[in-house]
C-alpha cells in the first residue's frame, strides 16, 4: 500500500490539499482543500447527498447552525461527558490521550501523569462580554442540531415514522493528539444521518444501515478488500448508544474508522424533552401510541472519507518503461471529467478550435484547458489527479473537424468529429 508521505506529497504538488497557514509556517493539524481537493470534497459530498436524500423518498435534508443555545450541550451530555483521557510526559512536555499510550513516553520514554479528563469542546464567547453568561461552543457534532430541530421537520414535512433528516457541516473537537494528515484534525466536517424508527424495529434497522452504508463505498470505487466492519466493544461504546458498528478502512496507519452506525435508542429526544419543556414525542395514527423514536445514526467524516478515496484510487504501474501514476476515481468524483489539449500552441487556429470545445463542454462537465508542455507530459499530469478524459485536437482536426478522445484506465483511444464529442462524454459521465 502507498504510504502517508507519498499521499501527502501528491496532494499539495498537484493542488488537492496544502497546510493551512502555509506562508506562516502552517498551524498543527489544520489543512485548506485547493482548487482540485475542493472540487473532489464537493462531488464526495454530492454522491452521499444524492444516496441518502434524493434516491429516497423517506429522508429529508437540514443545515442546522454551528453556534446553539449552551443548554443544547447540558442536556445532550456533551458538557459532562464529553471528555478524553490526557497525560503529559513529565519530561518532554508532550500530551496524549492516555487510552493510546502505554506507560512511558512514546517520544522520548519519559514518566507520564495520571491521567485526568479533557472535554473536548471549544469554549467561545457570545456578544461583547467574555463573562459565564456569554458562553457558547462550538459544536462538535452536527446531530444535536438534527434533534431540536426533529419537531419542526416532522410537522412541516408531514412525515411519518421511519424517516430521517440529513445533514452535512463543519464540527469542532479539542482533539489531544490529532493527526494523520486530514484524518483526524479540530476541524472537520461530517456527513450525517438521524433515521426515526418505532421502538422495537430498531434491531432490524440498524442491521439495515450498517448494509446500505457499508455499500455505498464500493458503490463509488472503493475496493472491498480494504474495507471491514467493526462492532464496538461494550465499554468503547458513546453513552447514548446501545450498540455501534464502524466502517474501517486500511489506511497507511493500519485499520480506522471511515464511518460509525449506531443505535442511539431515544436518550437524545427524551434529553431534550426533559431540558427544554418541549414534548419531542411521536404520535403513531397507526396505532394511536405516543412514543419516543428509536434513532439510528450514519455518521460519517467527509474529510477522512476524501483521503481513503484518494488513497484507494491511487495506483503506479509501468508504461512504455516508464513510471505512471494515476488516481482511479469513480467518475462521480473525479475532479475534472475531461481536459482539451491542443496539441501544438503555436498554432494559433488549433488552439482556438481546442478552446472553443472546451467552452462548449464546460457547462455541462468540470472541464481544464492545458497547452503547457508536450502531449505526453499533459496525459501524465492528468492520469495523475485522475481526470476521466483527454481530447486531443491535433494538425488533422483543422481538416476532418475530429479529435481524439483518451480514456484515463485503459489509455484507450477513439476518434470523434467534435460536434458529437459533447453527446459522448455526457453518456460516459452518467451514474
Amino acid at each position: 500500500m502507498v504510504n502517508m508521505e507519498t499521499i501527502v506529497s501528491l496532494c499539495k504538488r498537484r493542488g488537492f490539499i496544502f497546510p493551512s497557514s502555509d506562508i506562516y509556517g502552517g498551524f498543527a493539524s489544520t489543512w485548506d482543500y485547493g482548487p482540485l481537493g475542493a472540487e473532489l470534497k464537493r462531488n464526495v459530498k454530492n454522491a452521499w447527498w444524492r444516496a441518502v436524500a434524493q434516491e429516497r423518498d423517506d429522508i429529508v435534508g437540514l443545515d442546522a447552525a454551528i453556534l446553539m443555545a449552551p443548554q443544547v450541550w447540558v442536556a445532550s451530555g456533551h458538557v459532562e461527558q464529553f471528555t478524553d483521557p490526557m497525560v503529559d510526559c513529565k519530561q518532554c512536555q508532550h500530551r496524549f490521550r492516555a487510552d493510546q499510550v502505554g506507560e512511558r513516553c512514546p517520544d522520548c520514554g519519559g514518566e507520564l501523569t495520571e491521567a485526568r479528563r479533557f472535554n473536548m469542546m471549544f469554549k467561545t464567547f457570545v456578544g461583547p462580554v467574555e463573562d459565564d453568561a456569554a458562553v457558547a461552543y462550538l459544536r462538535p457534532e452536527t446531530a444535536q442540531g438534527i434533534f431540536v430541530n426533529y419537531d419542526n421537520v416532522q410537522t412541516t414535512m408531514r412525515k411519518k415514522l421511519p424517516f430521517g433528516i440529513a445533514q452535512i457541516g463543519k464540527a469542532f473537537r479539542n482533539e489531544i493528539t490529532p493527526g494523520n494528515f486530514t484524518f483526524r484534525t479540530r476541524e472537520f466536517e461530517q456527513m450525517e444521518i438521524e433515521y426515526f424508527v418505532k421502538p422495537g424495529t430498531d434491531e432490524e434497522w440498524h442491521r439495515r444501515w450498517i448494509d446500505e452504508r457499508f455499500d455505498w463505498y464500493t458503490r463509488f470505487g472503493m475496493r472491498r478488500d480494504n474495507l471491514q466492519l467493526r462492532e464496538h466493544a461494550p465499554d468503547e461504546l458513546a453513552h447514548y448508544a446501545r450498540s455501534c458498528y464502524d466502517v474501517e478502512y486500511q489506511f497507511p496507519m493500519g485499520w480506522s474508522e471511515l464511518e460509525g452506525i449506531a443505535n442511539r435508542t431515544d436518550y437524545d429526544l427524551r434529553k431534550h424533552t426533559e431540558h427544554s419543556n418541549k414534548d419531542l414525542s411521536y404520535f403513531d395514527p397507526e396505532t394511536e401510541e405516543r412514543y419516543f423514536p428509536y434513532v439510528i445514526e450514519p455518521s460519517g467524516g467527509v474529510d477522512r472519507t476524501v483521503l481513503a478515496f484518494i488513497i484507494d484510487a491511487y495506483h503506479q504501474e509501468q508504461v512504455r518503461k516508464e513510471k505512471r501514476t494515476v488516481l482511479r476515481f469513480h467518475r462521480a468524483l473525479a475532479p475534472i471529467k475531461v481536459a482539451v489539449l491542443p496539441l501544438l500552441r503555436n498554432r494559433p487556429e488549433l488552439v482556438q478550435k481546442a478552446r472553443d470545445l472546451a467552452d462548449r463542454l464546460r457547462p455541462d462537465m468540470m472541464t481544464m484547458y492545458d497547452d503547457t508542455a508536450s502531449i505526453g507530459r499533459l496525459y501524465r499530469r492528468q492520469d495523475e489527479i485522475g481526470t476521466l478524459f483527454c481530447v486531443t485536437v491535433d494538425v488533422d482536426s483543422l481538416d476532418d473537424d475530429q479529435a481524439t478522445i483518451r480514456e484515463r484506465d485503459s489509455m484507450e483511444q477513439i476518434r470523434l468529429p467534435l460536434a458529437d464529442i459533447p453527446a459522448y462524454l455526457m453518456e460516459q459521465l452518467r451514474w
